[in-house]
């Protein structure tokens, strides 16, 4: 299954829809119980659905879910979360041996109620249709990820070897979560570390080594900065964004610059520093030609 970042890219559902969306919001909870009791009364009147609501709190429970399902429409929040509140919905009716062909009635009949209340509430004719617009998409994304996890729950079910693959596709992206998890304890850890080392360098400077205290605490900053860059990159990466190969670069500039620093106070070989300074030239460059190429990639 895709990812959900993808599925909105491809409905074109933009930041822009989510405010309209969010803007709505107390009007659709004025309403809610007016579209659920519409759809509540179809589901009744329908023998085919009926049939799984024989019991008054089974009933009642999922007249509840399917209030919160609609009310989500216009929390304003689609993110992994909601994706995943979707997937399960999917593989609840499977469970329950619901057919896609009601579901996608289902979702029909809460289309047709929230444009009756856009009509009823938005006189202007352009703002009804931007708000319907992006009322669609978003039941689309929806009626799109119920209906594909629908069928790949179905499959799992009746395909030993699609859950045998299933499976290990589910361990492998927990253990891919736990890893990132580690890193992210690690790297906080380092920077803890890091912040040491400068009130280290910071205290020597004031016990009269003034000229190594400065260079060692400035050296100790770049790394705290490389650090800090590190973590925002995998907190970035970690909503589902992409990684800057330039953070990495920049770790191998910024270490390199600190080493040349310490060299010098030490008074080292000069054929060494030289050899450092070609290659701060050399990081440097690439440094700059790799952030010009992600630059230009958001673009």
């Amino acid at each position: 299954m895709r990812t959900f970042k993808e599925i909105k890219a491809h409905y074109r559902f933009t930041e822009e829809d989510e405010k309209r969306l969010t803007a709505l919001q107390s009007v659709m909870v004025e309403n809610a119980p007016r579209v659920m009791d519409h759809l509540h009364s179809w589901i009744m009147a329908t023998p085919e659905t009926a049939r799984f609501f024989s019991d008054e709190q089974l009933r009642e429970r999922v007249a509840q879910l399917r209030g919160v399902w609609f009310l989500d429409l216009f929390s304003g929040k689609y993110d992994h979360r909601y994706y995943e509140r979707l997937i399960r919905v999917g593989q609840k009716h499977v469970k329950n041996g619901v057919e896609p062909h009601w579901l996608n009635r289902g979702i029909n009949l809460v289309r047709t109620s929230c444009l009756e209340i856009l009509n009823t509430y938005l006189e202007d004719a352009k703002e009804r249709l931007e708000n319907l617009k992006s009322l669609e998409k978003l039941l689309d994304i929806n009626l799109d990820v119920i209906t594909s996890s629908f069928i790949e729950e179905e499959i799992r079910t009746y395909s030993p070897a699609y859950r045998v693959k299933s499976f290990l596709l589910t361990f492998a992206e927990r253990f891919s979560q736990t890893m990132n998890l580690v890193l992210v304890l690690a790297l906080m850890g380092l920077t803890i570390g890091v912040i040491g080392l400068f009130i280290k360098d910071v205290w020597d400077m004031f016990q009269g080594q003034y000229a190594t205290g400065i260079i060692t605490a400035l050296g100790s900053l770049l790394i705290l900065w490389v650090m800090i860059e590190l973590m925002s990159t995998e907190i970035s990466h970690l909503k589902g964004g992409k990684i800057g190969i330039s953070v990495f670069v920049g770790v191998a500039l910024v270490t390199t610059i600190r080493d040349v620093l310490i060299k010098t106070l030490k008074h080292e070989n000069p054929e060494t520093l030289y050899y450092l300074e070609a290659l701060i030239l050399v990081l440097g460059v690439v440094f700059w030609l790799v952030r010009l190429s992600e630059e230009k990639g958001k673009g």
